[in-house]
């Protein structure tokens, strides 16, 4: 781990480059050999990755950000109120653009402390944190890391909340949300507050149409892990040679976001010593992303010994915020 201050805020690294690195390899190697092939979602958002995503969130078909935002526009001082907290830790922050909405609440209850922002990206963080910092005047104790491994290093102290918000809880299946609000559950202290965006189920064809938009961005973002893979791993992905797949799951409740291979098709993954054979048809799994229902989102949290205080939904019902306590 390093920790260094920068003018008026400080970060520690707990995931260097090269450990990134070779968390990816191994995924690669994993997910590839596998029966059915897949690929960690962590891997889509490299720079370039980062830009699609962001032109996602801003198309017609994509509901989930700009309805996620509405509830903190219209909810925010409720939310911060019921929180109790003066201090917040996002996880998965990148930007922090629509945490500002919470921090704004804060800010106007005069209970804003310190806000940890926690993220795989060290460059975003930095920046992130730089401008939190000036723009609120208060601790920003930013932390480089995996939440799927280092929750245990947030930093203590104040009264918490821990916002996850964009609905990526529903991008693991649900062991792996056990394992994660379990382990959340346990590095907060009695009454500390967690508070996490769920997309709600709801008609399918708009669930597939807000992952598989006519502008074909969200197609270009699926094949950008493949783009990723050529350049870390020196592989020859032929990227045109794959087809974007978007489908709704409807036994799981879930979307799936694939890649089809085009043809029957070999590559070679040079820095893994290793080729990877494709049938024409064949899919490699690249993310789900889980849509909830109320009272199974909730029953999540208190299996997690979390115990849900309180939920806030658009008027449509599409996505929610719910509020839980340690």
């Amino acid at each position: 781990m390093t920790v260094t201050a920068r003018g008026d805020y400080s970060i520690e690294v707990h995931l260097p480059p090269d450990q990134l690195a070779k968390s990816l390899r191994e995924d690669a190697a994993v997910g590839l050999s596998s029966t059915t092939k897949h690929l960690a979602p962590t891997w889509f958002y490299d720079d370039r990755g980062c830009a699609l995503f962001e032109e996602i969130t801003a198309l017609p078909e994509y509901y989930p950000t700009r309805t996620e935002r509405t509830i903190l526009e219209e909810r925010c001082d409720e939310i911060v109120a019921a929180s109790g907290a003066d201090t917040v830790v996002e996880l998965g922050s990148g930007t922090s653009a629509k945490t500002r909405l919470l921090l704004d609440a804060f800010a106007r209850a005069g209970s804003l402390r310190r806000f940890v922002p926690f993220d795989v990206a060290e460059a975003t963080l930095r920046t992130a944190a730089a401008a939190v910092s000036a723009e609120y005047g208060v601790d920003v104790h930013a932390v480089v890391g995996d939440f799927r491994h280092h929750l245990h290093v947030l930093p203590r102290g104040g009264r918490r909340l821990v916002v996850f918000l964009g609905g990526t809880i529903g991008n693991f299946r649900p062991e792996e949300r056990r394992e994660l609000l379990s382990a959340l559950a346990r590095t907060l202290s009695p009454g500390e507050g967690f508070l996490v965006g769920t997309d709600l189920v709801k008609d399918p064809r708009r669930l597939v149409a807000a992952y598989d938009d006519a502008a074909g961005v969200t197609a270009e973002f699926n094949r950008n892990v493949l783009h990723v893979l050529n350049a870390a791993l020196h592989a020859d992905f032929d990227v045109g040679q794959f087809d974007h797949v978007a489908r709704y799951n409807e036994a799981e409740e879930w979307i799936e976001m694939r890649l089809r291979s085009r043809c029957r098709q070999q590559v070679l993954l040079r820095d893994l010593g290793m080729t990877v054979d494709f049938e024409e048809g064949e899919e490699v799994l690249t993310e789900i992303s889980a849509k909830f229902r109320l009272d199974g989102a909730r029953s999540e949290l208190r299996a997690a010994g979390l115990r849900p205080v309180a939920t806030w939904t658009d008027a449509a019902g599409d996505f929610a915020l719910t509020l839980a306590r340690r």
